[in-house]
C-alpha cells in the first residue's frame, strides 16, 4: 500500500529531451514543463487505480491488476494493452516507445521513463 496516496510533481530532469523523443508536440511539452503534475493512486492488494492529473484539467486514469493484461492510456490519448509487474517493490510496465519503473524511496514517489538511452526522472512529494 505504499504508493497509495496523492503525490505532487516536486522535480523532474530530463523532461525536453523524452517528450520530444516519444513525440509530444513543443506547445505540449512548453505547457507542462512547470506544472505541478499531480498523481492519485488507490490500491487494494494487487488492484490500483492511477491517476495523473495534468494541465487544462486533463487526466489520464489506469486501473490495473499487478501481473494481469489491462488495457493502458497514454496522455497523447494511445491505448495499448500491457502488464504492470512488481520486482523488489517497484511497479514496472513497458509503453510502446518507453519503460517505466515507479517506485517509493525516501517516502517520495520517483517515477523513471526509459527511451533508449534517454532518462526522464520525476520525484514526487505526498500531499
Amino acid at each position: 500500500m505504499a504508493f497509495a496516496g496523492r503525490w505532487e510533481l516536486e522535480s523532474q530532469e530530463g523532461y525536453d529531451e523524452f517528450c520530444k523523443l516519444v513525440g509530444i508536440p513543443d506547445d505540449i511539452i512548453q505547457k507542462g514543463r512547470d506544472y505541478k503534475t499531480v498523481t492519485e493512486v488507490t490500491q487494494s492488494g494487487d488492484d490500483f487505480t492511477w491517476t495523473q492529473f495534468y494541465p487544462s484539467n486533463a487526466k489520464v486514469t489506469n486501473n490495473f491488476t499487478i501481473g494481469k493484461e489491462c488495457e493502458m492510456h497514454t496522455i497523447s490519448g494511445k491505448t495499448f494493452k500491457a502488464t504492470v509487474n512488481m520486482e523488489g517493490g517497484k511497479l514496472t510496465v513497458s509503453f510502446p516507445n518507453y519503460h517505466q519503473v515507479n517506485e517509493i524511496s525516501g517516502g517520495k514517489l520517483v517515477e523513471t521513463y526509459k527511451a533508449g538511452s534517454v532518462v526522464l526522472k520525476r520525484t514526487s512529494k505526498k500531499i
